[in-house]
C-alpha cells in the first residue's frame, strides 16, 4: 500500500480523486511530482490494472524521475501470467506517440520502420524544397523556415493564421509544408512535430487504432499541462472524451512557452470540454520563505488571465529580498 501520511490534506484529496476529469493546480515548490506518483500507485492499492495507467510529461528526464519514484511506491506490483510485472506507461508526449505510430503508422501509408529525421537532416530537406521553388522569387533562410513550419504543425489546423498573418503568407507555407512532407513520406521518414500530428491524424482518420488506445490508456495522467499546444490537447481529448479519467496537472501562473505554441487557454478553458471537473489546489509551498511567496505572490497576481491561488508556506519569515540595479546586461552577468 501506498502511504499516504507524507502528504497534506490536498495533496491527499487530489490521490485521492481517480474518477471523472480533475485539474491540480499545482504553484511553484507545491509537491506535484509527489502527489501525482503517490495518485498512480494509488490507483494500483484500488485495483486498477498498471497497464491501464498512462501519465505524460514533457521531457525524458522527468519522465524517468517519475517512473522511479512509482516503482518504489509499488514495490510488489501485479504480475502477468508469465511472471513479469505490469508497468504503467510514463513518458512524454513524443514517445508515446512513437509507440501508437510503431503500430499502426502503415495506415497513414508510411512502413512501420520508419525512422526520425534529426535537425540536420530535417534542415537538408527544408534547402532542397527551397531550392525547386527558387525561381519563383523565394527567399528565405532555411533555419528560419524550418521554424516556421515546426511552429505551424504545433498551433494545430487553425493556428497558420497566428503564425502568419496574411492570406498570402499562409498560402506560401502551405505550399513549402505540403512539398517538405511529401520528401519526408518519400524517404519514409518523419520529423520531432510528426508524431504528434500524425498520432492525431490516425486518431481522427481511423477510429478503431483510437479504440484501442482508449482501452489500453483508461486512467490518463498530463503534467506540465500549462505548456501543451493545441495538437496535444486534442491528443488527450480524443483518449479521455469516453472514459473522463483524466487528470491534468499544471500552474498558468508558470506558462512560459507561448513561443513555441503553448496555449494557456488549455488549462483556463478545461470547463468547456470537461464541465464536470473538480479542481485541486496545491498552495503550500515547501521550497520557500514567506518573504519570498508575498513578494511572488503580489507579482503574479497581476497576471490578466489565471486561476486564483494563493502561495504560502510553514518555512518561517525568512530574510529580506535585497534589489540589485546594473547600468547594463554585461555588468548584470558579471555579478
Amino acid at each position: 500500500m501506498a502511504e499516504l501520511n507524507s502528504l497534506n490534506p490536498e495533496q491527499r484529496k487530489a490521490v485521492h480523486r481517480i474518477d471523472g476529469p480533475v485539474l491540480i493546480l499545482a504553484g511553484a515548490g507545491t509537491g506535484k511530482t509527489n502527489t501525482i506518483t503517490h495518485r498512480v500507485a494509488h490507483m494500483v492499492d484500488q485495483g486498477i490494472s498498471p497497464e491501464n495507467i498512462l501519465a505524460v510529461t514533457f521531457t525524458n528526464k522527468a519522465a524517468r524521475e517519475m517512473q522511479k519514484r512509482v516503482t518504489k511506491l509499488i514495490p510488489n506490483p501485479p504480475k502477468r501470467e508469465d511472471g513479469k510485472p505490469l508497468k504503467s506507461t510514463v513518458c512524454t508526449f513524443h514517445s508515446l506517440c512513437v509507440r501508437i505510430l510503431r503500430r499502426h503508422i502503415d495506415k497513414l501509408g508510411y512502413k512501420r520502420n520508419f525512422v526520425i529525421y534529426s535537425e540536420s537532416e530535417q534542415l537538408g530537406v527544408v534547402k532542397k524544397v527551397l531550392s525547386a521553388i527558387a525561381g519563383k522569387d523565394v527567399k528565405a533562410d532555411p533555419r528560419e523556415l524550418h521554424g516556421i513550419l515546426s511552429r505551424i504543425k504545433n498551433a494545430g489546423a487553425e493556428g497558420a493564421g497566428k503564425v502568419f498573418g496574411s492570406e498570402e503568407a499562409v498560402a506560401m507555407a502551405d505550399h513549402i509544408r505540403g512539398r517538405y512532407d511529401t520528401a519526408l513520406k518519400a524517404a519514409n521518414a518523419v520529423d520531432f512535430d510528426d508524431l504528434l500530428v500524425l498520432t492525431l491524424k490516425l486518431f481522427k482518420d481511423y477510429p478503431e487504432a483510437l479504440e484501442e488506445c482508449r482501452v489500453r490508456y483508461q486512467y490518463v495522467t498530463v503534467d506540465e499541462y500549462q505548456d501543451t499546444n493545441a495538437t496535444q490537447y486534442e491528443l488527450m481529448y480524443l483518449l479521455a472524451k469516453e472514459h473522463r479519467n483524466v487528470c491534468v496537472v499544471g500552474d498558468d501562473d508558470q506558462s512560459i512557452y507561448g513561443w513555441r505554441g503553448a496555449e494557456i487557454s488549455n488549462i483556463l478553458d478545461m470547463e468547456k470540454d470537461f464541465p464536470e471537473l473538480e479542481v485541486v489546489r496545491l498552495e503550500q509551498n515547501y521550497r520557500s520563505t514567506r518573504v519570498i511567496l508575498a513578494a511572488a505572490n503580489a507579482v503574479i497576481k497581476n497576471n490578466p488571465r489565471r486561476r486564483p491561488k494563493e502561495l504560502w508556506s510553514e518555512k518561517g519569515q525568512g530574510d529580506f529580498i535585497g534589489v540589485q540595479s546594473f547600468d547594463d546586461e554585461e555588468k548584470e552577468a558579471e555579478a
